[in-house]
């Protein structure tokens, strides 16, 4: 490969690792994805390459499709609650200013997108996220172009249904989380329900690598705010928490040794949390730790 063709694949490699991370919810796949796609682009004949774009997003779409399909095996077989790995935006390279963008890698949209199938997860995708034209998408998964709309049809219907009604804004958001962070701090269970919905419910992914992780969703104020406290007690002391914008959202972000153990995110409304994902599986938090050790 010349350096023109190199320097061509490296232009849309932010495109790339971005289809791949939502498609996957993990950014480690998504990097081995885009390498992959590097070594198939390295053997192609790229004088035979009308649109550079559609060959790459053809290449990297039909690997993630590949990969979700023995992915699920392992999806089965994960220990507790599986979450996506959280990333920070600027390794994503989203503008400020593309909020639609933000919400498009948030654990929560992460979470339902899992939900769908690899087909429908890709047209969704390819047509909400990345604007590209039914025609385009249809040469993109091999289907005829009235299968992709129902695909996308499908798709849209269960986001709809499923996505947040409401959703605070980023200072209400970190106002929340603040509060959230207060009422751990004191170690008093009425404190901390008081900021919980009676319907909260929260998922604790630690891949079976963490201690105490629950292995099932829990379920209530009570039995989340007990479980949440009950961690704070067992945890060490010299624990360094904060607010930081992960997945494009305010995240309780909390570090051991200048390491990250865990990340929390959180839905809200009316001011109380509706839904809890604590991230603590170690294999998960090498992204989020990355920004550290640069």
């Amino acid at each position: 490969m010349n350096e023109i063709d190199t320097n061509r694949f490296e232009s849309y490699r932010p495109l790339m690792f971005s289809i791949a991370y939502r498609m996957l919810g993990s950014a480690t796949e998504a990097e081995d994805i885009v390498q992959e796609a590097y070594l198939r682009y390295q053997g192609t004949d790229t004088n035979e390459i009308v649109s550079h774009k559609a060959f790459l997003s053809t290449v990297v779409t039909r690997l993630c499709l590949n990969h979700l399909q023995s992915a699920q095996t392992q999806r089965e077989t994960y220990v507790g609650p599986w979450l996506p790995e959280p990333i920070l935006a600027e390794q994503i390279s989203i503008p400020a200013h593309e909020a639609e963008l933000h919400e498009s890698i948030s654990i929560a949209f992460l979470t339902i997108l899992e939900q769908l199938s690899p087909l429908e997860r890709a047209v969704f995708l390819l047509r909400e996220v990345f604007d590209y034209e039914y025609g385009e998408i249809a040469e993109i998964i091999g289907k005829e172009e009235t299968a992709c709309r129902q695909l996308f049809s499908r798709a849209r219907k269960h986001i709809t249904e499923h996505r947040p009604r409401y959703k605070p804004s980023p200072e209400m958001h970190r106002q929340i989380l603040d509060q959230f962070i207060r009422a751990t701090g004191t170690g008093e269970l009425d404190g901390l329900i008081q900021l919980l919905s009676d319907d909260v419910v929260m998922w604790a992914d630690g891949g079976g690598k963490t201690r105490g992780a629950a292995l099932h969703p829990l379920y209530g104020r009570n039995a989340v705010g007990q479980f949440i406290l009950a961690s704070v007690r067992l945890a060490p002391a010299s624990l360094h928490t904060e607010i930081t914008e992960v997945n494009g959202e305010p995240a309780v972000v909390i570090r051991a040794n200048d390491r990250v153990f865990l990340v929390l995110f959180i839905e809200a409304y009316e001011g109380q949390i509706r839904e809890i994902r604590i991230v603590g599986n170690p294999d998960k938090l090498n992204w989020v730790n990355e920004d550290n050790e640069s």
